[in-house]
């Protein structure tokens, strides 16, 4: 049987002509691979950067794909390790606008809706799988109040809402590209390092059921 992991990558904003989200899941575009006699097929969907027309499109693509898996990924300058994010708050405040120029102050994004979701992706497991392979990774527990978050925050209310069936659903956040950061002092992972670590998250979605335990917490 043929399964799909759909993977979503934002469009450069805030002047960036790159975005390492839209990069990287392209590279994955169409890649394959076998998980207990299936055939797990990866599908990439780029998202506009912008409040709600981000959820429009997502929804879409679900409509479209039909996966089993839905990882969104985002750009988190400033990190220094990919991310899965654990929770989704229903809250815009956005520091700048977005590619069409909005700028929500102080809004939910769901009028009524829960306050959070938890993210339906083993993010422990995740994370101990892409640092097997040597890649920095640890659990994000914000994953802020722009874009990423309406997004993250959008996907997790249409899989409680409309799409009950879809087993699992997420956001992972990725640092700069090392080109992005030659006018800033920040740091950075590679392309090549952030594709293999979203095939991980994408391979050990599918594989595990239910999360592992593991130490992730902050204590800030």
């Amino acid at each position: 049987m043929r399964k799909f992991v759909l993977l979503t990558g934002f469009e450069p904003f805030a002047g960036d002509i790159v975005n390492p989200s839209m990069e990287a899941t392209r590279c994955l575009q169409g890649k394959t691979f076998e998980l207990n006699g299936d055939e797990v097929v990866l599908q990439a969907v780029a998202i506009p950067t912008e409040f709600h027309r981000s959820i429009e499109i997502l929804q879409q693509a679900i409509e479209d794909i039909h996966p089993e898996i839905v990882i969104c990924v985002g750009q988190a300058g400033g990190r220094m390790h990919m991310t899965p994010e654990k929770i989704a708050i229903n809250l815009d405040d956005a520091r700048i606008p977005d590619n069409a120029g909005q700028q929500p102050i102080d809004r939910p994004i769901v009028e009524n809706g829960p306050t959070a979701y938890w993210s339906s992706l083993p993010v422990k497991a995740m994370v101990q799988a892409m640092r097997d392979a040597g890649i920095p990774s640890s659990v994000s527990y914000s994953a802020g109040t722009y874009v990423c978050n309406h997004l993250f925050y959008g996907l997790m209310h249409l899989l409680a809402t409309q799409y009950p069936h879809i087993r699992g659903g997420g956001f992972v956040h990725i640092p700069f590209l090392p080109e992005q950061t030659v006018q800033r002092s920040e740091p950075s992972m590679s392309l090549e390092m952030i594709v293999q670590g979203l095939e991980i998250c994408a391979r050990t979605a599918m594989a595990e059921k239910k999360d592992i335990f593991l130490v992730t917490g902050t204590e800030q």
